[in-house]
């Protein structure tokens, strides 16, 4: 059987490979063009890693939650498979962390993500948190009235289910209005 790391070094080698030889869109963020995307999943995984007060099944799937979060976007970024190794139990965190890749699939998520389990929406602020430490590219329409509200709706919720976790303090540090006459959140094309 695997370790921990030794499955992390074989997932995380297969996130990049995803995330920078398969990308849909180009293997960097479109806002910045020097991000690779790979940066995203390795951080939400990395940082669930490092979550010192994980309880209940986050704690007993703590391997299956980062590898979730390792492969979170590869069907909405990637042009390939889900790699073939990994557990059902990972597949099935990746399936319901994942909505459609459409214009409006965060409104879509918004609305769908209360009836998917608590685990899944502490895997969704992991997420949600790293967009916005990334989100110079989002008007300041998007960030106040969109992804504002919603971080904050995650973190009241995950905290409601699994206390207070790190993420939910770094949540609430980073989802801060901004003000409309900040020009770095002036409106730019997404990704």
């Amino acid at each position: 059987m695997k370790t921990l790391i030794e499955k992390l070094m074989l997932a995380v080698n297969a996130c990049i490979d995803g995330h920078a030889n398969h990308a849909k869109r180009g293997n960097t963020r479109s806002w910045d063009k020097k991000t690779p995307y790979a940066i995203h999943p390795l951080w939400c995984a990395m940082t669930f890693l490092q979550e010192t007060k994980l309880s209940g099944d986050a704690k007993k799937r703590r391997a299956q939650c980062a590898l979730a979060l390792l492969f979170h976007d590869f069907k909405e970024d990637t042009t390939v498979a889900l790699p073939k190794r990994l557990p059902r139990g990972v597949v099935g965190l990746v399936n319901s962390m994942t909505f459609s890749g459409e214009v409006g699939s965060t409104a879509i998520e918004i609305q769908q993500i209360w009836k998917r389990r608590p685990i899944v929406r502490l895997l969704k602020l992991y997420d949600k948190v790293s967009n916005l430490l990334d989100g110079a590219w989002m008007s300041d329409e998007k960030w106040n009235t969109q992804y504002v509200p919603y971080v904050l709706q995650l973190a009241t919720d995950v905290e409601k289910n699994y206390g207070d976790l790190n993420i939910v303090r770094m949540s609430r540090a980073v989802a801060v209005v901004r003000s409309t006459s900040n020009p770095s959140g002036s409106a730019r094309k997404g990704e």
